[in-house]
């Protein structure tokens, strides 16, 4: 989902088993605002072609918007926007391309920090939500079957939301024909918790992910990842500013569009 126009780029990332489709009205005001809007799916995710068991790895599931921040001119600073999930995306696009980024926008979203694996952000949400809403759908089998879990590691669990944690945790604010398309589109998922990727302690560095300007943005009535939870997660990663949408459940982006999409030009104007 590509929107044309001047302004600023912000190419936005969607969380676990969501996709680009997620974005549809905070791309509509933020191209009616004049600026350029990119929503993209990562691999095996939204209307991307690729099954489940093809992504072997977290660099080949953030590819879309590896490939997009590669791709973009060196002129075309972008304001990087990742929710939930997402936001580990981005981190590995700031860590690789930290000159094309002019800004990080983690909504409710994953923030890791010099020094740690990107999966200890992970782990820190996990342990307190609520895992009986989750449905385990599948579990990937191993190379030497043919499957995409990478060499020396066991079958990945594949996740998928049920209903019962779309509705009361996830889209709780959100309007009913959301939570309905929501339903119609989500796909399985992984984590990839076991993957080196998010195991590496070194891979983020002061120099490159340290460097890029770090906004997080508070949605403060999210049942799943609470504000406490979200505050803490901006505590252990110091240096980044903070925002707040009020009123806004896990999915801002649809329970609360308007503000989300006035906060982000206001970061983008604040780190030109």
């Amino acid at each position: 989902m590509d929107s044309g126009g001047g302004g600023k780029h912000f190419i936005l990332l969607h969380g676990l088993a969501h996709g680009a489709w997620c974005w549809y009205k905070v791309v509509a005001q933020l191209r009616a605002a004049g600026h350029r809007a990119t929503a993209l799916d990562m691999a095996a995710s939204g209307v991307h072609p690729a099954r489940l068991h093809e992504v072997a790895s977290f660099e080949d599931y953030s590819r879309p918007l590896l490939d997009a921040v590669a791709a973009s001119p060196d002129s075309d600073r972008l304001v990087l926007v990742g929710h939930s999930l997402g936001g580990l995306s981005v981190a590995l696009a700031m860590e690789w391309f930290p000159g094309k980024v002019a800004a990080a926008v983690f909504l409710a979203a994953s923030m890791p920090r010099v020094g740690r694996h990107m999966g200890v952000t992970i782990e820190e949400v996990s342990c307190k939500r609520a895992q009986k809403y989750l449905l385990v759908i599948c579990r990937t089998r191993s190379p030497a079957d043919g499957g995409g879990a990478p060499e020396g590691a066991g079958p990945r669990t594949a996740l998928l939301f049920g209903p019962n944690l779309l509705a009361s945790k996830l889209y709780d604010q959100c309007p009913a024909e959301d939570l309905e398309l929501a339903k119609l589109l989500v796909r399985p998922g992984f984590q990839f918790m076991d993957d080196p990727t998010m195991k590496d302690e070194t891979l983020l560095t002061d120099g490159n992910y340290g460097s890029v300007k770090r906004v997080f943005v508070v949605a403060k009535a999210d049942r799943s990842s609470t504000e406490e939870m979200q505050r803490r997660m901006v505590e252990l990663s110091p240096g980044a500013d903070v925002e707040e949408v009020a009123g806004a459940d896990h999915m801002a982006m649809l329970s609360k569009p308007t503000e989300v999409c006035e906060v982000l030009v206001r970061i983008a104007g604040r780190y030109d």
